[in-house]
This record gives structure tokens, sequence and C-alpha cells, in this order.
């Protein structure tokens, strides 16, 4: 087996974005570490996921789509879970690139270390044209390549933050231990740091990449997307932990007013210099352009799936047309002068409450042997897949009540 990175890039890649940039930075910030243990546990949960769903495109040779609408059976059956797909998905991720968008300029405002309302409206425009002549030429290869690229800068920027501030490891240590703040946003946060890193698009993504990537779909092909999937994911999280730390060391206890990453870099410049406003600027920037090309991609793979015309057979007009859509209606959204934190925020809540369902369904299908065969779940998958379910139920759950006043 040769270790390959592929495919497991391109979820960190989408994972690691605005959102997840804006929570930790608010984590860190207002919580300091006490919140790292979510980031640790969101981290394991999404190679566990994510691992699946690469088992899935390459052992099956199906998208998570396909799969769904396979093991649905019964037409009412279909089109329940297609239209919640559609209405996840579509409706979603178009929220998402907004977000993804309008964080990517405040990336590069930071840089230039003042915000101006014209010109952020400008950098999203360039942004989202760079993005679609993306989606429009590049091919699945080219994608990948350009993503790892994009992913290694967002890790050397934001470790090289995160040695300029020197966070204190014994409070890191300490934050590992599961506890919610009892602020009224505490659990908003630590639902926001799951949702942000264990993303129910990407599993549509990983499914659909890994069967571009690997098309043998033999037991040396699933190893080595399983380890894809195990290295990239883990330094995707390593990434988020990292964010939070700068933000923990340089921000908790000074009273300052935080509200997205921006506003850390330009707050952390006159103790750490010019160059941390930088480096955060950059991976904020970077964030937002990896994000901005995966969300509409994992749509496309999606919905091209749930209605029966995959983009790999003959369909790419179709996915194509479904990707632009998305980042055309993500443009419109970041342009419309919605604080961009609020739409970043409240996507990664919602994405925490959506999780239980996509998760659960992807469990269900992998244990369906007329779809997998000898690449069905294990009892040690079903077992950890069934825990990270049942802990997101439980969270969202609470999520919920706490809102409508029945659990504190």
């Amino acid at each position: 087996m040769k270790l390959t990175i592929g495919p497991g890039a391109l979820v960190a890649a989408a994972f690691i974005g605005p959102g997840t940039v804006t929570a930790c930075t608010l984590a860190g910030a207002n919580y300091g570490f006490a919140l790292l243990w979510a980031l640790v546990f969101a981290t394991v949960a999404t190679i566990i996921l994510q691992s699946m769903a690469a088992r899935l495109g390459v052992g099956a040779r199906l998208g998570l789509g396909e799969a769904l609408m396979r093991g649905a059976g019964n037409p009412v059956f279909k089109i329940v879970i297609g239209g919640l797909v559609i209405a996840a998905l579509g409706l979603g991720n178009a929220a998402y690139e907004a977000g993804n968008l309008s964080g990517g300029a405040l990336g590069l405002d930071a840089i230039l270390g003042s915000e101006d309302p014209a010109r952020f409206r400008l950098i999203v425009l360039v942004l989202a044209g760079l993005a679609g002549l993306t989606l429009l030429i590049g091919e699945y290869k080219f994608l990948e390549r350009l993503l790892v690229v994009l992913v290694t800068i967002m890790a050397l920027a934001f470790a090289i933050s995160a040695l300029l501030v020197r966070p204190d490891i014994g409070r890191m240590i300490q934050g590992l231990v599961p506890s919610i703040p009892d602020e009224p946003r505490g659990l908003l946060t630590a639902i926001a740091l799951i949702g942000t890193t264990i993303v129910p698009y990407n599993l549509f993504l990983h499914a659909a990449t890994a069967r571009k990537r690997w098309e043998a779909g033999d037991a040396t092909s699933v190893q080595e997307a399983v380890s894809d999937t195990g290295i990239s994911v883990g330094l995707g999280g390593l990434i988020s932990i990292l964010i939070l730390s700068t933000a923990a060391a340089s921000l908790f206890g000074q009273g300052l007013e935080i509200s997205s990453a921006n506003d850390m870099a330009l707050a952390i410049e006159p103790t750490y210099g010019v160059a941390a406003r930088y480096l955060v600027g950059v991976g904020l920037l970077a964030a937002g352009f990896t994000s901005t090309v995966t969300a509409p991609m994992a749509t496309a793979y999606a919905l091209t799936e749930i209605i029966g015309r995959p983009s790999g057979k003959g369909h790419g007009v179709v996915y194509k047309g479904i990707a632009l859509g998305i980042l055309v209606i993500g443009t419109l959204v970041s342009l419309s002068g919605i604080r961009p934190v609020d739409v970043i925020f409240i996507a990664q809540i919602a994405n925490g409450v959506l999780l239980p369902i996509i998760a659960g369904s992807l469990l269900f299908a992998m244990n369906r042997k007329s779809l997998l065969g000898d690449h069905t779940n294990g009892l040690l998958a079903n077992v950890l897949g069934g825990a990270v379910v049942l802990i997101s139920l439980l969270i969202g759950a609470r999520l919920v009540l706490s809102e409508i006043g029945v659990w504190p």
C-alpha cells in the first residue's frame, strides 16, 4: 500500500473554512481552552465518518446520494430522503457559500489592515469569479492538487501564528476535559465547533471524489483511501486546534470585543507584530477560497446523485450548473449586507443539528451487504459510528430543548 493524499485533503479544505476560523476564534477568545475537547471529539468523529464515506465510494463504487436512494426502496421514502438532502444541501450550502466568500474577503481585509465596504464587495466578486472559473475548467486532478496546496498554506499560516503567541500547554491539557461554560452562548459555541468540523456535505463529497480517485475499487485502494482520510482530516483538526489556541493565548481575558478572525488579526498586531496579522489574514483568505470551491462541488455531487444523473456518467453539464447556481446564490447573499459572521455562525449551528440525520443515514448504508458486499462495517466501525451519531444527537437535542426552555 502506498501513501496517497487526495480526497481526504478536499474534506480538510472544505471544513477548514471561514466557519471553522470564526467558531474557533470565538471559542478561544470567549472561553480560553475550555472547549478544546469539542474540537478533539469532532476531529475523531470526522475521521470515523469520513472513512466510512471513503469506503463507500471506493469499495461499493457509489456516492452517498446513490446509496441512500438505493437503500430507500419504497418510492415514498425516496421522495422524502431526496427532499431532505436537496433542502439540507441545496439551501444550506448556498448559505455556507455566502459565509465562505465573506470570510475570504475578511481575510484580505485583515491583510490590508482596514475594512472598506466597497472594497469588500469587490473582493467577494473577484473570489466568486475565480471560484467559478475553477469549477468550470478544473478537472478533478487539478482541483485536488490546488486544494492540497491551499490546505498546506493554511496549516503553515496558523501554525506559525500559534507559535508567535505561545499558548500555555498546561491549560491546553485542561481543555481536553469535557465541560461547557455556563455563559449562555457556551453550548452554542460547542455545537458550532462540532458542526464546523463534522460537515454533513463532506460525506457526499468524500464518497464521490474517492470513487474518482481510486477506480480499481480493490482492498488495497480501500486501505489507501482510509489512510488518506486519517492523515488529511487529522491535519485539518490540528489546524482548528491551532486557531483556537492562538485566540485563547492572545485574546482570552483581555476584555476585547471579538466577532471574527479579522478582529483577532487586528487585535494581536500591537503585541505580536504585523506578521501575526498577515498570517491570520492569509489563513482566513485561503480558508475562504477552498470552501468556496468545495461547497458547490459537494452540493453538485449530492444532488446529481439524488436525481439519478451523477457527474461521472456523461452529465457534467448538470453538475456544473448546480455548482455554479450555489456559487451565484452565495455571492448574492454575501453582497446583501448581512453580517458575514452571523451567516457563518448560524450555519455552523444548523450543521450541528443536521449532522445526526446524515450520519445515521450513512451508518445505515454502510451495513447493507447488497450495496457494499465485503466492505460493510464491522463491529468496531458500527460501535464507533453509532457513538458519534448518539453523541451528536444528544448535543443537538440539548440545543433545541434549551432554546425552548425545557433544558437549562
